[in-house]
C-alpha cells in the first residue's frame, strides 16, 4: 500500500469569490485527491485533502500558482486519515 497523508489547509488573503473552491475541486480531482473545500465566515478559505505527500504538495504549489487567487498565508495542519473517504468535494454552496 502506498504512503498517504491527509491535510487541512487554511489560506488566507483575497481567496473568496475568485472561484478558489472549484479550482481547489478541479485540481484536487486531476491529482486523485479525496477531501473538501469551504469558505469560512472570517473570508478564509479551509480544506482539507488526502493522497501521497507529493500529490498533496503539488496540488498546494499548483494552487498558489494561480494568479487569480491572491494567497497571503497558509497555515497547515496533518490530520488522521479518513480511509473510506472517496471523493473530494466543495462545500458550502
Amino acid at each position: 500500500m502506498s504512503e498517504r497523508a491527509r491535510w487541512r489547509l487554511r489560506f488566507t488573503g483575497e481567496v473568496q469569490h475568485v472561484g478558489f473552491r472549484f479550482t481547489a475541486y478541479y485540481l484536487a480531482r486531476e491529482l486523485y485527491l479525496t477531501g473538501w473545500v469551504d469558505n469560512r465566515p472570517d473570508g478564509s478559505v479551509e480544506l482539507e485533502a488526502q493522497g501521497s505527500p507529493a500529490m498533496l504538495r503539488k496540488f498546494l504549489l499548483r494552487l498558489k500558482a494561480q494568479p487569480h487567487i491572491r494567497i497571503r498565508g497558509t497555515e497547515l495542519q496533518e490530520l488522521p486519515l479518513k480511509p473510506h473517504e472517496r471523493h473530494f468535494e466543495v462545500r458550502g454552496y
